[in-house]
């Protein structure tokens, strides 16, 4: 069977490859000339830069993903784990450190910081997470998710949607549970990890808190962009082609069947299966012609459903200071991290006070100078498109604000600062083909948002998404897991067919 696959981002590629692999004669057609979506590690200097994923969770994904198609993952992308996990650091001037794989490490460390009764209240939220995990894993997360009649099927329904309690909030779930306001931070925090807002977004993102602590942070050695590398040759090794600087125009379907696409140079590739690894918007919006009554409501649910937040970054080359303090990563919460979400997601312009992410690894393969190292500092913000992005001076101004801020809290930076490079969401919307440059396609605002996500199956019979814009969702373990349900579902077809 002849498949062709839109996109070589993480899910393009490992679906490819797994099909490949099958036995499939794969291609892929590439807009630029990279792979790996926004899974990359740049270079700048003599210093390089995780400018996308900065952390591996749930490796398991992925090291199934090597071991069904060639060596173990083990013997081609090395990782390790990142301890601390996370460095949080508060307005009020206090700090507490997340241990990796340990939550009697964490839980220490909350006492330490906060209290006993602080560190009894994050574990309970966290037994209330694993609970939310072991129902919504198999229905939600590693399974097509096709209606909400669905899951009505299962014989234990009523039970796990008293557990998932899908009417709470994230915000709501965290206060019923956390008397210390730093520790309902933490817990909104998760709901960035969707690009949401956690007022809206849903009670069970808390499970990427039992997660991340269960199954790890971790780092692959000379950056993320790395895995993307590996994943690459991996395909190549089965078979895949790749055809890079080749954006697509058009998909082709004849009386609701893909038969192929059209280039933007013209030319015409047929195809028995295409997997469209592009944003979900792009492929229904733009990709796709016609205007029949299930194609409306498809592109009726991409309209209702919120987009994700975007993301302004500096790329910082630093001269080295061992006794900085500094670890892997760490997060600088404002005195209102509600401004934060109001300032995104209603008024659409740039947050004054915004919560900082900056990742600093300790990692000598990330570096060709054995006295300076990278500094990935990252900022909620919106889209591009909500806000205008392309003011240089308005940026430059800004990115001199986010630094004043990260002074502000002890953090030097101007009197080690070697370089700085600016990337804003209209940048990421340029690179990467990401509408408005929204990290994670939607969001996941709203009880239903799981339903308004686009499916792995299109309503056009051999056309299939993959990628964070499609289900599960965003994120390097939830991408992967994409891949596979698609990789599945064409391979189980072709068994029918035959």
């Amino acid at each position: 069977m002849k498949i062709v696959v839109i996109g070589a981002g993480m899910g393009g590629m490992t679906s490819a490859a797994r099909l490949a692999r099958g036995g499939h004669e794969v291609a892929i057609y590439e807009a630029s000339d990279q792979v790996g979506g926004k899974c990359r590690t740049e270079w700048i200097g003599r210093v390089a830069f995780d400018t996308g994923p900065s952390l591996l969770t749930l490796p398991a994904v992925y090291k199934d993903f090597f071991q069904r198609t060639g060596k173990p993952m083990g013997m081609v992308c090395p990782i390790e784990t990142v301890n601390p996990a996370f460095d949080y650091r508060f307005a009020d001037g206090s700090r507490v450190q997340f241990a990796n794989l340990s939550r009697k490490e964490t839980l220490d460390s909350i006492t330490k910081s906060f209290g006993e009764q602080a560190s009894g209240q994050w574990d309970q939220i966290m037994r209330r997470a694993e609970a939310m995990w072991d129902v919504s894993r198999g229905p939600f997360v590693e399974s097509e998710l096709n209606s909400p009649l669905t899951l009505l099927k299962r014989l234990t329904f009523f039970r796990d949607l008293l557990i998932i309690a899908p009417w709470k909030s994230l915000r709501t779930h965290a206060d019923e549970i956390l008397m210390d306001q730093r520790l309902r931070f933490i817990m909104d925090r998760y709901a960035t990890y969707s690009g949401s807002d956690p007022r809206k977004a849903p009670a069970v993102l808390s499970t990427i808190a039992f997660v991340e602590e269960s199954f790890g942070a971790w780092h692959v050695k000379g950056g993320l962009g790395n895995l993307a590398l590996e994943v690459h040759q991996r395909a190549k090794d089965v078979g895949v082609s790749f055809h890079l600087n080749s954006p697509v125009a058009q998909i082709i379907s004849v009386n609701g069947k893909a038969t192929g696409i059209v280039l933007a140079s013209g030319e015409r590739v047929d195809a028995d299966v295409i997997i469209a690894n592009a944003d979900a918007s792009l492929v229904y919006n733009k990709l796709i012609s016609g205007n029949n009554r299930v194609l409306k409501r498809v592109r009726r649910n991409i309209a209702r459903a919120d987009v994700s937040v975007a993301g302004f970054s500096l790329l910082l080359g630093m001269r080295k200071d061992d006794n900085d303090g500094m670890n892997h990563h760490t997060v600088l919460f404002p005195k209102n991290y509600d401004a934060e979400f109001d300032s995104i997601f209603k008024e659409g312009k740039p947050v004054a006070r915004p919560t900082i992410y900056i990742c600093a690894p300790k990692d000598p393969l990330m570096s060709k100078d054995e006295n300076l190292e990278g500094w990935f500092v990252l900022v909620n913000a919106p889209t591009h498109g909500s806000f205008d992005w392309s003011d240089d001076d308005f940026n430059q101004k800004y990115a001199n604000q986010i630094i004043d801020q990260i002074e502000e809290t002890g953090i030097e930076i101007r009197s080690r600062l070697e370089t700085i490079t600016v990337r804003t969401p209209a940048d990421l919307e340029s690179q990467t083909l990401a509408p408005g440059g929204a990290i994670y396609g939607t969001s996941s605002n709203g009880a239903r948002a799981a339903f308004l996500r686009a499916k792995n199956r299109s309503p056009i019979k051999g056309l299939y998404l993959v990628g964070g814009s499609a289900h599960p969702g965003g994120g390097l373990p939830l991408v992967g897991i994409s891949a596979d349900l698609v990789s599945q579902a064409i391979g189980f077809e072709r068994k029918l067919r035959h």
